[in-house]
């Protein structure tokens, strides 16, 4: 299979497994690391994780999360 266009590549993705896209995360990160960690500096910077936080940090407070 030849993915040319992004609509290609993107339709392939979302045909992945959770397990494939995992390790396609881990690509990306090993692979194009300066990309992603710019993405999350501007979410941060923007505000856009603002509510995914806070609401991390409640299910913390309220004893609601596990250890990794």
């Amino acid at each position: 299979m030849q993915l040319n266009t992004l609509p290609e590549i993107e339709r392939a993705i979302d045909d992945l497994t959770p397990e494939q896209i995992e390790q396609l995360y881990r690509w990306l990160d090993q692979h194009h690391p300066h990309a992603i960690d710019a993405r999350i500096e501007s979410d941060l910077a923007a505000g856009r994780l603002d509510k995914a936080i806070e609401q991390a940090l409640e299910d913390e407070e309220a004893g609601q999360v596990q250890p990794l």
